[in-house]
């Protein structure tokens, strides 16, 4: 069998903390989460009708100074009051995507009702009300993935992000879709990144944020350049990701969808680490990867899971992988059959009763 590892997986993976109060005794669970949540951002006075036994979790991805964060809880409301504010200012902006349950949000004098998919801003210098309530009775919890930004960072003028505040965002189109997609995928799988590429997320978060309100505000022509550039290079990956079975995807494909000249599209891509079409072909056969190590895929061959990435020559597919991997699609196979038979060997040796 050939080697297990590739160059993909041996640097260091961005990390997450992971933080759940059902491990603790129920009468415990409130007063962490209460901690939990001061940590996100800044002490706020929350109440909620299950604190006798209250679930909840987070994952906590910090990009140095931009922080994301998914939770997971069950109903609650909380309060930013002035005293609170009086006693810590952190400075800091939260968008708020609301992923499941019902979310309502008070500030400024809007109140703003929020659904599955909708962003909003609070700015957690000023007084602000939220409530998020979990769904079926309670029986499922509710789920959302916050940013935390500090206000210098943010490349838009604070009067003009206070028009903002409270509003309700889409994040299901436009700049507000791609914002979502990015953040549900870095705090759901933070192992798909190296450690080392926390600054350049936080830089392409930051990006995205400000594109976001800038649309809102008909002020994208003021973003910086760079910001800008971000924004663009992210409607590309987002673009590549969605294309990549398309065996006609190439960088003169990819210029002409985002009315670019080829020129262009490459000079965006001088500052990443691959060209436009290392990025395809990454992309193509880390699904081929997902696709060859899935159970219920073992009875598809080969060439059929190639073609579904993009890959119509079965030899030339065979080249690219070897040259990847160090080993051949088929052998790659193999050994991860070979692994997860192993694999669950061992779990079945350790705990007997999943034997059965």
């Amino acid at each position: 069998m050939g080697p297990r590892t590739n160059r993909e997986v041996v640097m260091t993976a961005l990390r997450p903390e992971i933080l759940d109060t059902t491990g603790l005794p129920a009468a415990d669970r409130w007063p962490y989460f209460l901690d939990l949540a001061a940590r996100a951002a800044a002490p706020i006075a929350l109440v909620s009708e299950h604190v006798a036994d209250f679930r909840a979790g987070s994952r906590i991805v910090d990009l140095g100074g931009v922080t994301l964060t998914g939770f997971r809880y069950q109903s609650l409301t909380g309060h930013r009051t002035p005293r609170l504010i009086r006693q810590s200012d952190p400075e800091l902006y939260q968008i708020a995507l609301t992923l499941s349950g019902a979310s309502a949000i008070s500030a400024r004098r809007r109140e703003t009702e929020l659904g599955g998919g909708d962003i909003t801003l609070l700015d957690w210098g000023r007084p602000h009300r939220l409530a998020h309530h979990s769904i079926r009775g309670g029986q499922e919890q509710a789920t959302s993935v916050t940013v935390t930004i500090p206000r210098s960072l943010l490349p838009v003028h604070p009067d003009r992000v206070d028009r903002l505040t409270a509003t309700r965002m889409s994040g299901t189109e436009g700049p507000g879709a791609l914002l979502a997609q990015h953040l549900t995928r870095i705090t759901r799988h933070p192992e798909q990144f190296r450690a080392t590429d926390a600054p350049r997320l936080a830089d392409l978060t930051l990006s995205l944020v400000a594109t976001l309100l800038a649309h809102h505000l008909d002020a994208e022509d003021d973003l910086p350049v760079d910001v800008r550039q971000q924004a663009t290079l992210a409607r590309i990956r987002a673009f590549i990701d969605q294309h990549l079975g398309d065996p006609a995807l190439s960088p003169r494909a990819v210029a002409e969808a985002h009315h670019l000249s080829l020129r262009t599209l490459h000079r965006l891509f001088t500052a990443e680490r691959e060209t436009v079409a290392a990025t395809i072909r990454r992309r193509r056969l880390a699904g081929c990867r997902r696709d060859l190590a899935d159970p219920l895929m073992r009875h598809l061959p080969v060439h059929r899971i190639a073609r579904r990435w993009g890959f119509t020559d079965p030899a030339h597919f065979s080249r690219v992988f070897r040259a990847a991997h160090g080993v051949g699609p088929q052998a790659w196979r193999a050994d991860q059959a070979e692994q997860a038979r192993i694999d669950n060997c061992s779990a079945s040796t350790v705990n007997p009763e999943r034997a059965d």
